[in-house]
């Protein structure tokens, strides 16, 4: 065998290997990978912000808020029938936010119900969820749809959006500098304050929109109900903002490819159902069994 030979001889086997390697490597990226819906990482802007400072401002807004209702008996009982089936479908969603935020594990989870006729809903920082009567009722929402709505609402504070805008503001203003003084009496605590104060009226980018909605559909998919309710859900949503303007959307903008967007991330979630326990009780909306 000549020079050339041999050379081109150790050019094939070496080809052959990096072959080899290459479609090794790829078998083990594949596996590995993970299945669902990509967002890719959260915002750095909120690590300006203490989380325990927010969540402590959004337990207090929570409390005043359930105190409020409960005084003019809009708070629903522990018997009440739709409270529990909101409780019961946060059971099944809760253990899969883990994965999206470890912190949650350490989150003292609410979930209520209050006696309005608003179409709302939302979880603040720390796992407090609050339901508005009406959005069971309005839109007669099923099981699923519920679920949807939860999961996301959930994601807003599993990724920790409005820590985020604040976090956004701080760094805008330069109003904060690192210490323990920024977030006692000085401008950047007054600041966090203020900002503290409007969690519930917070509105989120369409960013932080397409997150809730794609994070939603995979816990509401992993904890066992249909991602397609995602769909049927924003189309009643936009149905009855047509007829009556719906509280949630002042929030939580719909924009006219939301649908899309879910429609299009349903592929990525629909193995995630199919393998999923389904729940063994099913609720009905408001007047139905």
């Amino acid at each position: 065998m000549g020079v050339v030979d041999r050379l081109m001889s150790r050019w094939r086997t070496g080809a052959v290997r990096l072959l080899a390697v290459g479609a090794a490597a790829a078998a083990v990226a594949t596996a590995g990978a993970r299945e669902g819906v990509d967002v890719g990482p959260p915002s750095a802007f909120a690590k300006a912000v203490p989380a325990e400072q927010i969540e402590r401002a959004a337990t207090g807004q929570y409390r005043a808020l359930l105190q409020q209702a409960a005084g003019r008996r809009a708070l629903a009982p522990e018997s009440n029938a739709q409270l529990q089936r909101l409780r019961a479908i946060a059971a099944r969603i809760i253990p899969f936010t883990h994965d999206w935020n470890p912190e949650s594990r350490r989150w003292s989870w609410e979930v209520n119900l209050i006696g309005s006729t608003q179409v709302n809903a939302f979880c603040m920082p720390g796992g407090k969820i609050a339901f508005y009567y009406g959005i069971l009722d309005r839109l007669k929402l099923t099981d699923d749809e519920v679920a949807m709505v939860m999961g996301h609402e959930i994601t807003h504070a599993l990724r920790e959006h409005a820590r985020e805008q604040m976090g956004k503001t701080f760094a805008t203003r330069a109003a904060i500098e690192i210490g323990a003084a920024v977030f006692g009496l000085g401008n950047g605590g007054r600041l966090l304050a203020d900002m503290g104060g409007r969690l519930l009226t917070m509105q989120f980018s369409r960013k932080d929109e397409t997150e809730a909605d794609l994070i939603g559909l995979e816990l509401a998919a992993r904890a066992g109900y249909d991602p397609r309710a995602g769909v049927t859900l924003w189309q009643k949503m936009a149905d009855a903002n047509k007829r009556q303007p719906v509280e949630l959307l002042s929030t939580h903008p719909s924009g006219p490819t939301r649908i899309s967007d879910i429609k299009a991330n349903l592929a990525k979630v629909e193995g995630l159902y199919a393998r999923a326990e389904k729940p063994t009780v099913r609720f009905g909306p408001p007047g139905r069994p």
